[in-house]
């Protein structure tokens, strides 16, 4: 019988991006999300012990252009918080600048972050009806928030690492 030891991939400790579209609506255009990730035991520990973990997407959208280089029509950026309250054991999930919503479980909480609500990324009159714009969308664990010591080990620690990005083209309607 042959044995073999498959060492652990690379993707497990990265963001997956499982859903991306971006669709019009009366206030905006909207993009919808889904990630699939796992915080890896040290993350989960960090948590546990009082860390505030913060997760960053970016978008951007870019018009390309012929005769120039790529008009860029919109790059904004929304970062959620997750914490864990040892005295009431709940985990708290919030985007920076709202109200934060209280859960019982990890997954409860993640589940706010993997699947974030519609977001308005652009209004009506920033995307020209009939274009085509090649979007970048980002999703990250933003080490930029933690505390300067720890900054230092996350930014040299792969477990600190989680990340994903995603390229395609939307026309806007």
């Amino acid at each position: 019988m042959l044995a073999c030891v498959y060492p652990a991939r690379a993707s497990d400790d990265t963001i997956e991006i499982t859903r991306h579209f971006i669709e019009a609506a009366e206030e905006g255009y909207r993009l919808s999300a889904a990630y699939s990730f796992e915080l890896n035991h040290g993350l989960e520990d960090a948590l546990l012990h009082g860390m505030t973990l913060y997760f960053t997407t970016e978008v951007e959208l870019t018009r390309p252009l012929w005769y120039w280089v790529d008009e860029k029509a919109v790059r904004v950026k929304r970062t959620a918080a997750i914490s864990f309250n040892v005295l009431t054991r709940q985990y708290h999930v919030g985007i920076l600048g709202s109200v934060k919503q209280s859960f019982a479980t990890l997954d409860d909480a993640l589940f706010l972050i993997r699947r974030p609500s519609r977001w308005v990324i652009a209004q009506r009159n920033q995307l020209k009806p009939g274009e085509l714009y090649n979007v970048s969308l980002r999703m990250r664990l933003d080490r930029d928030f933690l505390p300067k010591p720890i900054q230092v080990n996350a930014f040299n620690n792969s477990e600190w690492r989680l990340e994903a990005k995603k390229t395609f083209q939307y026309r806007a309607e």
